[in-house]
């Protein structure tokens, strides 16, 4: 039998990675240099290659790998590009400045970098009891192994079981001697040889993940779940709890939230060393079932392979996918950077441009009723939220309610298509008496925009409720502009605005974007899949591999949890209006940002329904955030989506597809259902696919 020239490629790699520590490529960094130093872009790799531009972005940032004649084909583009630019002579090591951290509470001094330690200063060096055994990754389950940070040879994380077992990404299992808390800490910043790199040249290595299985957790003293009613209540552990004691003893800290489900237990930064580890305890709900469906439940290996393609394509999770998904915005977009001052050659910290460099107070109308400077302000607020809007069960016609059901639409992360290219500010906010409108300006703009007619088929653009607005109110500069869109000149009283700009959100978008779209290709939903084959990969993609599945829906929580995050609201019975909270410190408490993603969705929400009706007039039964709900011929979204005669779909409607913004099928219900529902007043989308949906509005 004949082979093909890359089977023989494909059995002389094999032998190669076997003498060569597995690595065929060159290390990622220097792939990234290679096609810069070309001036090539990922989609001209990608167009030569016959692959995605995500997928050579994923194979630079060594999240994944090519294979077979692909593998060759780059392999040898490489080998080319090495040949016209060689790597420049090694230099001494640049001196790197790091911020404060969230896991660090004070900020280290700026100091040249020194060798990274094997392990902690003070810690006695414990062998392990038995050398590490890796085991071949499945598919999928590649995290960045090749040409992985010496410092950091195991991975970002393990799974810690009760016999002293830790479980690692790629099959890697470590034996772990720690018999308390502090033990555990020094040994992960050891020993271990756990982290991962910073995902930037300005970012933080990500500090060891520890997941606690209940056998692991009553092994160190802690219970299997919190117990009493303090525990229970405050979701952490008492200050005079033994544990706490025990680490405080130890000369460490917790962070304020003490210690709860996800534990920081940190030292102020010493120079050249971390000084943090994140602990995850599974029997206090650290994996939420929500964003993690089923995690909790597995075996320490497919848990840590979880935890591992997620620290690989979004982060190291360093708590809920809330927390995780604001902590990404400042991993990509930290607000400091090392500065060299040329005469000098000292290192200084300098603001990092394009980024949240501190805390600014909202405006007034920006801020929550609770807010300190909303007290005593009665000029309105914004409420720029998700639709919750239920269509008049009058307003049907004979002929819709002859129609036998009710098909649901979900459109794929809407927040984080919103988020591309979103201008937002990154200033404080400037008052501004009767502005001229500018649909460039972020802000907040007092405008009365209830005079514009609106059909009531369907929900009014400028409000949540898709009620009329009754008089004037404050909107998002989004809003406004769409007002204008649709023929409307619009008069703004006042308004308050930020002049210093920049799209905040898109290294956020894109890294996102990029592990949605790589983890639903791994689930068997890919882009060049025709709308029923696409329908069909959709209907059956949780079974093909449930840890996959839960990956994804892990990374949708971080996208409407680190919108949400970004209006964090106090939290705890004690808390009284008035006064300040926590999250009010955090550079990221940005609420304006979020009415500007909130006001986006919406607007494209309402520009997809206009569409509709003028592509197939067809008006939607009810819509709630992104997913809405149509009377159908059929119970196929095929039955009523407007496609070409080339069968092409017509672009401005719903179109069905696996990235964000494109719609996938909801639910389906019979037509008589949603109309019962509806004259309750109860919205059928909430509960189109059987069950009740969470808002998750970005709260």
């Amino acid at each position: 039998m004949t082979q093909e020239p890359f089977e023989f490629d494909a059995a002389v790699d094999s032998l190669l990675a076997a003498v060569d520590g597995g690595r065929l490529l060159p290390p990622p960094a220097e792939r990234v240099r290679l096609r810069e130093a070309a001036g090539l872009s990922p989609a001209a790799v990608a167009q030569a290659l016959k692959t995605r531009a995500v997928s050579v972005l994923a194979w630079e940032e060594g999240r994944s790998e090519p294979t077979g004649g692909r593998l060759v084909a780059y392999r040898r583009l490489l080998e080319g590009l090495a040949g016209r630019y060689p790597a420049p002579p090694a230099k001494a090591p640049a001196a790197q400045v790091p911020a404060a951290q969230a896991t660090q509470a004070t900020r280290a001094p700026v100091q040249a970098p020194v060798a990274p330690p094997t392990a902690h200063a003070g810690a006695p060096r414990r062998p392990f009891a038995r050398p590490a055994r890796v085991r071949g990754a499945a598919a999928g389950n590649a995290v960045a192994s090749s040409g992985a940070d010496p410092r950091f040879v195991n991975g970002p994380l393990v799974v810690l079981d009760g016999d002293g077992s830790a479980y690692g990404v790629d099959g890697i299992v470590l034996d772990c001697p720690a018999a308390t808390i502090p033990e555990l800490v020094e040994w992960a910043l050891g020993e271990a040889a756990l982290g991962a790199p910073r995902l930037i040249r300005h970012g933080f290595d990500a500090d060891p993940l520890v997941v606690l299985t209940a056998a692991a957790a009553l092994r160190l003293g802690l219970p299997e779940r919190l117990q009493g009613h303090e525990q229970r209540r405050n979701l952490r552990l008492e200050p005079n709890h033994p544990v706490v004691r025990e680490i405080i003893a130890a000369k460490w800290q917790l962070t304020r939230r003490g210690f709860g489900p996800w534990a920081r237990i940190y030292r102020p930064a010493a120079p050249g060393q971390r000084q943090c580890v994140q602990l995850a305890i599974l029997g206090w709900d650290a994996l939420d079932e929500r964003h993690w469906p089923g995690v909790a439940d597995m075996d320490p290996p497919q848990i840590a392979r979880v935890l591992g393609v997620y620290a690989a394509r979004v982060l190291t999770p360093r708590g809920s996918t809330a927390v995780s998904g604001l902590e990404l915005m400042t991993a990509l977009r930290p607000p400091t950077k090392a500065v060299q001052d040329k005469a000098t050659g000292r290192w200084s910290s300098a603001p990092n441009p394009g980024s949240l460099a501190e805390a600014v107070d909202p405006a007034p109308p920006e801020a929550t009723p609770e807010h300190p400077l909303a007290q005593g302000w009665e000029g309105g607020f914004l409420d720029e939220e998700v639709y919750q809007w239920v269509r008049d069960v009058d307003s049907l016609t004979i002929e819709e309610r002859l129609l036998p059901y009710a098909v649901g639409l979900d459109l794929n992360t809407a927040f984080l298509a919103s988020s591309a290219r979103l201008t937002v500010g990154l200033s404080a906010p400037v008052h501004v008496v009767r502005p001229t409108f500018d649909s460039k300006t972020p802000g907040s703009w007092y405008a009365d925009l209830s005079r514009i007619e609106a059909d009531p088929r369907l929900p009014s653009p400028f409000t949540p409720t898709g009620a009329r607005p009754e008089g004037p109110a404050w909107y998002a500069t989004h809003t406004v502009a769409y007002a204008q869109e649709l023929g409307y000149a619009v008069t703004p009283m006042e308004a308050f605005l930020r002049y210093e700009t920049g799209a905040y959100l898109d290294p956020w978008h894109e890294r996102l974007r990029a592990a949605y779209v790589d983890t639903l290709a791994d689930l068997g939903v890919t882009a060049d899949l025709s709308a029923a084959d696409f329908l069909a990969a959709m209907e059956r993609h949780k079974d093909v591999d449930p840890g996959l599945a839960a990956v994804l829906a892990a990374i949708k929580g971080t996208v409407k949890g680190g919108i949400g995050k970004l209006r964090e609201r106090p939290q705890g019975a004690g808390y009284r209006g008035g006064e300040p909270w926590p999250a009010l410190a955090r550079p990221t408490w940005r609420p304006d940002i979020r009415a500007a993603v909130i006001s986006k969705t919406r607007v494209n929400m309402h520009r997809k329904l206009a569409k509709m009706v003028e592509l197939t007039g067809l008006y939607p039964l009810a819509v709630l955030s992104d997913c809405v709900v149509y009377p159908s011929p059929g119970e196929s979204p095929l039955s009523f989506l407007p496609y070409d005669p080339s069968g092409k779909p017509v672009l401005g409607g719903f179109r069905l597809g696996p990235t964000p913004g494109l719609a996938k099928l909801e639910g389906v219900q019979d037509l008589a259902w949603a109309i019962d529902l509806m004259a309750q007043k109860v919205n059928p989308a909430r509960h189109i696919k059987g069950g009740d949906a969470a808002l998750e509005e970005g709260e």
